[in-house]
């Protein structure tokens, strides 16, 4: 009998009284597992071997994870610097044990949050109690991040490995394994002898170019054997997305607006007629810039008719809010925590002069909140921004805008809610049904914005606007469950390879 010798290493390394795995025959051949997996699978074809196949989940640690395992999970080191700060006896200031653990950035936050949930202590009005029984060392998600990295996680508790995944700090895989024994029919061919075929595996420019293809045996194919992949590259599915909601709204007679990421707290939200003591503007909700701490250049007459329109009102009947307004804070400079800014900056004409009605302006840009990541949030996103200017326009006209937009995208089961905000009036927040889940999904906020918001900006016709989440569009046309599968530290790079092109 001849066979190629891919097929002839395999049979000859495989043994008939125990299995052998295809990397077993690898280091015993010098045979690339792939090559192997394909002439296994020609043998088996010919019933000179049997193969098994067993799916493995494998369990690895993700950079975060190896970091927590060398230097200590947050939790634990906020723990400690607590006890040596004398918190089991009395509370300590929070900020002094946080200064002692060495954490900061995002750790912070890891920390405290797992400090509360494992009973590690309590936190009140600023001051950090630690409860004087715990066993640091018996924490068992540092037990099982040594057994992972060691390799040997099979008594680990699942519910403590599921918690290690979502934290990212374990990453699974599933991997099928195939391991290969000798039938009776291959301990037969091997006692009667095999020899190397003369059979070739492909075809080359040589070959034809020589004519020595007329005279040489070419290998059978197996089509259902297992192959490297190779993984391309391709458009991430929120830019196919970014994409198609641009050529969209051109379409719909719009133009695309850009402005800068970091603004002056003027733009962001003093034009808009939010007050300056709104909960929202607060540290906790937006990223202040240390360098430039303030804008250069403000245009003074439109800051003195917004500052009128925050402390009066606007119009013989206008109401402003009656709190404090002050240059500085709106000088102050952040990062974006919507795109209305460049709605700001175009409608006053600071952007690319004067405009007339009727107009139409969108853009698709990312913006940045202090947000609590969960499912449907991250810290920072895109927001499709767009809005009309033109005159006696009314809610029907929001809502058919809307209509149009998402029938494009196969959305047909739009639902709008009456909502508060301090710049528009009347307010809607816009909800699709998820494809999956067949939850209800806030995707956007809209309305008509008010006169505080357009006289000081020198517009005096209406103006309809919006901000809609170009992720969670994306979850309701791609099927996505969670917002951290197409972006972030969390992302399922499987997902993103393999998500159906919608465009």
């Amino acid at each position: 009998m001849q066979l190629p010798e891919a097929q002839l290493a395999a049979l000859e390394a495989a043994s008939a009284t125990e299995e052998k795995t295809i990397a077993q025959l690898a280091a015993e051949t010098d045979e690339r597992p792939a090559t192997l997996t394909g002439a296994a699978f020609d043998l088996a074809d010919h019933g000179l071997l049997a193969i098994t196949e067993r799916d493995e989940e494998t369990l690895a640690l993700t950079e975060e994870g190896e970091t927590y395992h060398d230097e200590g999970l947050p939790e634990l080191r906020l723990y400690r610097a607590a006890r040596e700060a004398g918190a089991t006896d009395d509370p300590v200031g929070m900020g002094e044990v946080i200064g002692a653990s060495g954490l900061d950035g995002r750790t912070v936050d890891i920390a405290l949050s797992n400090f509360a949930r494992k009973g590690y202590g309590r936190i009140d009005s600023g001051k950090l109690f630690a409860e004087p029984d715990v066993d640091p060392e018996g924490d068992r998600e540092t037990a099982a991040l040594a057994a992972v990295a060691t390799g040997d996680a099979s008594e680990i508790d699942a519910s403590v490995l599921d918690r290690l995944v979502e934290r990212g700090l374990v990453a699974r895989s599933q991997a099928t394994e195939r391991a290969v024994t000798l039938t009776d029919d291959g301990i037969t061919a091997l006692m009667e002898g095999v020899e190397v075929a003369d059979s070739v595996g492909r075809l080359t420019p040589e070959m034809l170019t020589s004519g020595e293809w007329r005279d040489v045996e070419f290998r059978e194919y197996n089509v259902e054997a297992d192959a490297d992949r190779t993984n391309g590259g391709r458009v991430h599915v929120l830019r196919e997305t970014a994409e198609r909601v641009k050529d969209v709204l051109v379409g719909m007679g719009f133009e695309e607006m850009d402005g800068p990421h970091a603004d002056a707290e003027f733009w962001i939200n003093d034009a808009l007629f939010m007050p300056q003591d709104h909960p929202a503007r607060t540290h906790w909700d937006q990223f202040a810039l240390a360098e430039p701490a303030e804008i250069d250049d403000l245009p003074d007459e439109l800051v003195e008719r917004v500052r009128e329109a925050h402390l009066e009102g606007v119009g013989e009947d206008g109401e402003g809010y009656h709190s404090p307004w002050t240059e500085e804070v709106a000088r102050g400079m952040d990062l974006r925590g919507h795109t209305t800014s460049l709605s700001m900056r175009y409608l006053s004409g600071e952007a690319v002069g004067e405009l007339s009605p009727p107009e139409r302006c969108f853009s698709v840009e990312k913006v940045y909140r202090n947000d609590t990541l969960d499912a449907t949030h991250l810290l920072e996103f895109f927001q499709i921004e767009g809005w009309v200017m033109a005159e006696d326009l009314s809610v029907r006209d929001l809502m058919g805008t809307f209509t149009e937009f998402y029938e494009r995208f196969g959305i047909t089961d739009i639902e709008f809610k009456p909502h508060y905000n301090p710049y528009t009036e009347p307010s809607f927040e816009l909800f699709g049904t998820h494809p999956v889940t067949g939850e209800l999904i806030e995707i956007g906020n809209s309305g008509l914005f008010r006169d505080e918001v357009l006289r000081p900006l020198g517009v005096e016709c209406d103006v309809m606007a919006w901000g809609l989440a170009l992720e969670r569009l994306a979850m309701l046309t791609i099927g996505a469950e969670d917002i951290r599968d197409l972006h972030g530290t969390l992302v399922d790079i499987d997902f993103l390879r393999n998500a159906e092109v919608t465009y």
